[in-house]
């Protein structure tokens, strides 16, 4: 996938691509397109506490279980890495991701930006990427069309997606998922060649960034 990688099977280690963003971003759609299209990238499923979604199953979209098998988990250490996320706990499999890697396999896990820190410290050689979206007015749109929450549940989404957004600096690549067709070939282009036009230390990102940031606390102030 990286511009001189060879295949899986042919011995070379894997790359593993971090995605984080604030609830409502649409990183889920972009995930789903990303893997569908590139052959070479296999997708991390995660535990979870919570409940399934409608249409969600289990094993596919992430493995649900029970508290006390997450904590169970935990204390073995087999997470790469795991955080609590609106009173819900997410982890990731730490053998799972080795394993896809020595098979030469890239990796793309979808986790939020705590989780994104672990990994990091863990595994320094990947490659972390942020998604925005276009501003609040839009991350609360993409929230009410799930209709699967309550107006206090989005209300708290809106408020914790702000906090979020104020890590995109510690991401080596950011994307405004403002388009997304625009958002997928940025995001490809991070996994094919570097995705130099995405880095995070672009010069104009923090002007842009400060933009959505003021208008997403000055909307959850109204």
């Amino acid at each position: 996938m990286n511009e001189g990688r060879a295949a899986a099977g042919s011995g070379e280690r894997g790359c593993l691509f971090v995605l984080a963003a604030p609830s409502g971003a649409g990183k889920t759609s972009l995930v789903n397109a990303l893997i569908e299209s590139e052959p070479q990238l296999r997708f991390s499923v995660s535990h979870t506490t919570r409940s399934a979604r409608r249409g969600e199953e289990d094993g596919v979209n992430y493995f649900f279980i029970e508290r006390g098998e997450f904590a169970e988990m935990v204390a073995a250490g087999l997470f790469l890495e795991h955080a609590e996320v609106f009173d819900n706990l997410y982890g990731t499999s730490r053998v799972a991701v080795e394993t896809l890697l020595g098979q030469g396999f890239d990796v793309l896990l979808e986790i939020d930006w705590q989780g994104a820190a672990q990994v990091r410290r863990a595994m320094p050689d990947s490659l972390s990427i942020f998604i925005l979206p276009p501003g609040r007015d839009e991350l609360e749109r993409r929230l009410r069309s799930r209709a699967t929450d309550s107006e206090s549940v989005i209300q708290r989404r809106l408020r914790d997606s702000t906090s979020d957004m104020q890590h995109w600096a510690e991401f080596d690549y950011v994307i405004i998922n403002d388009d997304f067709d625009r958002a997928l070939a940025e995001l490809r282009d991070v996994v094919h060649r570097g995705g130099a036009a995405s880095r995070s230390d672009r010069p104009e990102l923090p002007v842009i960034v400060d933009r959505l940031l003021d208008n997403s606390d000055q909307s959850s102030l109204n």
